[in-house]
């Protein structure tokens, strides 16, 4: 059994690698020459296929990588398709005879080697690449395979070893006229004759990339059929119901039942003596002279740390295969961990039982079972506890709200919650929990207000690395414990027919439910140890994260006071304004077209209107894409900026006109928003269910929406927000003197900054001037490049370099810090805010150029906005304390980016006032001022 506790989790800086080595083995035997060893035996393929994964081996010397091989055998779309690959000639007996030498040439050279019977290397990939993306680390796909493009996204790219081609999201629309997630229904629309998959006759990638451009998917293009005239509208109409069986046999899996998982694939160091052995036998002389040295083939030479001084198993072991070998040490999801006892508490004296343990426990786990996942709203099903003994874990399940036709007997709620308040509601019993501040607003529905909050898992992992994983309790459980927990679907079904908990039968629940709390336990007994190791991280922990937590969840149970009215009477405006737009449009374009639709625009603003084309899409279409629309309104053309401005009115009425009264509690009348405090890599808070940081600022519509955020009579919203506190950051980090003193005289930033590149007085800098200035201040400290400069500014790119050259000079401590961060962050894979959040850099030593750029202008903004963060969420953690403690009347009711708002009495403004400014700016001290402005209003929009 595997040892939990010893897991780490995975290391970002290092890719995770899938090759597919079925596509190496063919390409590689058509793209050698016929070689061969002094015995006869065919060695093209094998020179071939070891050479491609040598070069990947030195590129990323990554720590997880595996290649993936097709088994022998029929798989599940044969079952599906008799005639699935029919056609397709045997193998070559060349190609065959090189197989086993490229097999054993992988396992020794320390990499893991997948074939997996009944399920096609593709399936593998795709189901490894889907844990990977779950887990938020990003994979490298080694293929040439098209049908592999459907994997790619924000976390997976396909590499081409053959020319060093990186396929993106948008290398897959520039390469074949289509999106990734459009890639299977082109597939199926063409078929594809080498697996003898049937589409739509006469049907080839002109025809698919029209239909996909022009109705999205396949559903759509099929409820409008009738609409393709000619013949092939006749073929796709005679051959609908093959589509379906088409796209199912392109669409490639990402949920197969393996015996391998991402924690279990691991690069171990190459067996030197058994390569000498095979490098000799097959007669490849120029790796077998490295092995005969001693030294590892494909070694990186410079600017890499070998990761194999960590690696433990022998290359000859690393083989996964249901053909060969034993499944892995995963454990089945309904399985019970080992030294866990799990109990249904039915008794009286059963719940005494737990009741004295949890009060006796240095630490126990709690979690509830209820019937939403909108916490406010949520009622008890049931409560899961856990406890650590010398003996291991012990959980249990406290059915107390089941009301299924047959349901036993349960112990009564109330009397069940009223046993568990005192020891609740006591500091000084710890307990931990995944996403406690969920439990927090569920106990509070019964007047219980949880204390003693000591651990979250969720937020542990968050703090240890924020974007190794993704931090919800089933992906923790992969990573960190090895274990793949029951999915809530398992019991409770999906879609319509999904089952809310109190449906569910005490005998599938009580598994699941013990679960949650037991493996809580075991995410903080492995997770804490690393914690602690790493004391800044530990520190981010107690200090800042875990604190924060009651009082974010105190802020979303205040919520903010709508007026409906207001909405209203603004979403009838947005309807009236998008109405004459439409007008507008239609007598510009001299016709009705639809604004929505890119195909009808293309036609409107470059044919009819003669429009200049900006840029094509990959397929040589005029590109319709805002940043194209910006540009031509730029250049004074009407149309463009008539759409842009529809388009943004638009968003505005279905994201909150329109939506933001529907999602007020029926029993409070206010909004209550959910802040998510691991979800942004930097630190920063995010807000949903309404995201309240997205409401634009600078347009009258935006404004408006925030003027519909109101006080209570009586009462007035306060609202402080530090002043440019990045730029502040940035002085602080950097130790510029320039800087230094423009924030420390409280001069203007931006004029003080214009007045120093333009060589002039302060007093004499022009508005114009002075929004130049700010543009490369803020430009900056986000990584922006002359070229980007340049755009916003609507100069040309060497006047912009100008602009940064002489920023440069005049502020020669920003580029130093720029470049020693960029320095510092290659040598050890993460940069760190002031209060030691990590943010891990896994693309900065690339050798892609555009992604290594990238993770270098992450590196520079990182510090300053992790800083920020941590500087706002430290505030809020001591204007927290201070809200338990003043006798004001006073509520805070919102973080939004750098901002805070308060519902305040307007007998207490004052005093307040005072009191948010001391703590906001006090919450860090740095070599030059925090400053806090302040305003007060009766709406969000008076206030700001």
């Amino acid at each position: 059994m595997t040892d939990h506790n010893s897991l780490l989790p995975i290391n970002p800086n290092s890719p995770f690698i899938l090759v597919d080595g079925s596509s190496y083995l063919f390409r590689a035997f058509h793209a050698m020459p016929p070689l061969s060893n002094s015995k006869g035996q065919a060695t093209g393929a094998i020179f071939g296929v070891i050479n491609m994964l040598g070069k990947l081996i030195e590129q990323y010397q990554p720590e997880k990588m595996a290649v993936i091989f097709d088994a022998k055998g029929p798989t599940f779309r044969h079952e599906m398709y008799s005639e699935y690959k029919a056609h397709r000639p045997p193998m070559p007996d060349e190609l065959r005879t090189q197989i086993k030498p490229i097999h054993e040439i992988v396992k020794a050279l320390g990499l893991p080697l997948i074939v997996i019977e009944g399920v096609e290397a593709d399936d593998v990939m795709g189901t490894l690449a889907h844990q990977a993306t779950l887990a938020k680390h990003d994979t490298l796909i080694s293929t040439g395979d098209k049908d592999m493009a459907q994997l790619v996204d924000e976390h997976v790219t396909l590499i081409n070893t053959m020319n060093d081609t990186l396929m993106t999201p948008e290398a897959v629309v520039e390469k074949f006229g289509v999106r990734p997630d459009q890639i299977i229904d082109y597939l199926a629309l063409m078929g594809d004759s080498s697996d003898n998959i049937p589409g739509i006759p006469k049907c080839g990638p002109k025809t698919a990339v029209k239909w996909l451009n022009a109705h999205g998917n396949i559903d759509n293009l099929i409820a409008n059929a009738d609409m393709i005239g000619g013949k092939i509208g006749e073929n796709l109409r005679n051959n609908l119901e093959q589509l379906e069986l088409s796209r199912q046999l392109t669409t490639i899996r990402l949920d197969c039942d393996l015996p391998v998982n991402l924690n279990s694939i691991q690069r171990t160091p190459p067996d030197l003596e058994k390569l000498q052995e095979l490098f000799s036998e097959y007669e490849l002389r120029n790796w077998l002279n490295t092995v005969m040295k001693g030294e590892a083939p494909f070694t990186k030479k410079s600017g890499a740390k070998a990761h194999s001084q960590t690696l433990q198993k022998k290359g000859s072991e690393n083989t996964f295969s249901t053909q060969q070998t034993e499944p892995n040490e995963t454990i089945p999801a309904g399985e019970t961990p080992a030294k866990t006892d799990y109990e249904t508490v039915f008794t009286e004296d059963a719940f005494s039982q737990w009741l004295e343990k949890i009060q006796n426990a240095k630490l126990f786990a709690i979690d509830t079972e209820t019937t939403s996942l909108n916490s406010m709203q949520a009622e008890v099903v049931g409560i899961c506890l856990a406890v650590a003994t010398e003996d291991g874990n012990q959980a249990c399940y406290i059915p107390v709200a089941h009301d299924y036709e047959g349901a036993p007997e349960q112990l009564n709620r109330n009397d069940v919650l009223a046993k568990l308040k005192p020891i609740l509601e006591n500091p000084n019993v710890f307990k931990c929990g995944q996403n406690l501040k969920y439990d927090w607003h569920v106990l509070k529905n019964y007047d219980i207000e949880m204390q003693g909050m000591a651990f979250d898992t969720m937020l542990e992992s968050y703090c240890l690395n924020s974007v190794a994983t993704r931090h919800n309790m089933d992906d923790l459980a992969l990573n960190y414990l090895n274990y793949r927990t029951t999915h809530f679907e398992e019991i409770a079904g999906k879609g319509k027919k999904q089952l809310t908990f109190n449906q569910i039968e005490i005998e599938k629940a009580a598994h699941y439910a013990a679960e949650d709390a037991d493996i809580t336990l075991r995410l903080h007994q492995a997770i804490w140890p690393q914690l602690e190791a790493e004391p800044r991280l530990g520190q981010l922990f107690q200090n800042i994260e875990m604190p924060l937590m009651p009082v974010l969840a105190k802020i979303e149970r205040n919520g903010v006071l709508l007026d409906t009215d207001m909405l209203a009477v603004q979403s009838k405006k947005i309807s009236e304004k998008l109405g004459q737009l439409e007008q507008e449009a239609y007598a510009i374009a001299g016709e009705k077209f639809n604004l929505n639709s890119s195909k009808q625009l293309q036609t409107i603003l470059f044919e009819n209107l003669d429009l200049p084309v900006i840029k094509k899409t990959p397929k040589g279409a005029p590109s319709t894409a805002e940043p194209v629309l910006v540009q031509l309104a730029e250049d004074g053309h009407e149309m463009p900026n008539l759409i842009l401005e529809y388009r943004s009115l638009a968003k505005l009425k279905s994201t909150y006109t329109d939506s933001l009264p529907k999602q007020i509690h029926p029993e409070t009348g206010r909004v209550h928003t959910s802040y998510q405090q691991a979800v942004a890599s930097t630190g920063r808070l995010s807000s949903t269910e309404p995201n309240l940081q997205n409401i634009p600022i600078r347009s009258e519509e935006g404004r408006k929406i925030r003027q519909a955020f109101i006080a209570r009579p009586g009462y007035k919203l306060l609202a402080a927000d530090y002043s440019q506190i990045e730029l502040r950051i940035m002085a602080h980090l950097s130790g510029d003197e320039g800087l230094l003193n423009a924030f420390s005289q409280g001069k203007d930033i931006h004029q003080a900054t214009a007045a120093e590149i333009f060589d002039m007085p302060l007093d004499e800098v022009t508005t114009e001037q002075r929004r130049s200035a700010k543009a490369v201040n803020f430009g900056l400290i986000y990584g922006m490049s002359a070229f980007g400069l340049a755009k916003q500014l609507n100069v040309g790119r060497n006047e912009a370099q100008e602009y940064i050259n002489l920023y440069f000079s005049r502020y020669p401590g920003v580029l130093d810090y720029m470049e020693s961060t960029k320095a510092n962050a290659k040598e050890h894979g993460f940069v760190e805010t002031l209060m030691g959040r990590r943010l891990y850099l896994p693309d900065i030593n690339a050798r892609n150029g555009q992604l290594r750029q990238y993770a270098e202008r992450t590196a520079i903004n990182a510090p300053m906005q992790g800083t920020a963060a941590d500087i706002i969420k430290t505030a809020m953690v001591n204007i927290g304390d201070w809200l338990d403690q003043t006798t004001l009347d006073i509520q805070m009711l919102m973080q939004v980016h750098d901002e805070l708002v308060f519902e305040v009495a307007e007998s207490d403004l004052e005093s307040a006032k005072t009191d948010i400014k001391r703590l906001m700016e006090s919450a860090l001290e740095l070599k030059v001022p925090l400053i806090v402005e302040m305003g007060t209003g009766d709406n969000w929009d008076q206030a700001h």
